[in-house]
């Protein structure tokens, strides 16, 4: 692994877990009542867009923080429909 391909794995990860601490809190208080629906679906379509963006160039990091920043995103929709306010 080349210093430019770790610091785009580096990069990668700080990129993911961003929405790590959203994702626990909102799952730990059954609370999303101050979260936004419209963001939610811009951040599921952006990360849908960097994925396509990703496989055409073939980029691990890029792939791997849009894969999992997708997968909160989810988490946090589908928090947000079905925790009680």
């Amino acid at each position: 692994m080349t210093l430019v391909e770790s610091i785009g794995y580096f990069g990668s990860f700080l990129t993911a877990v961003t929405f790590v601490p959203q994702v626990y809190k909102s799952w730990q208080s059954k609370s999303v009542g101050d979260l936004s629906v419209w963001m939610m679906l811009i951040v599921i379509c952006s990360t849908l867009v960097w994925l396509t963006y990703a496989y055409l160039i073939q980029s691990g990091p890029v792939l791997l923080a849009n894969s999992i920043v997708f997968v909160l995103s989810l988490m946090l929709l589908y928090f947000k429909f079905t925790f009680k306010k």
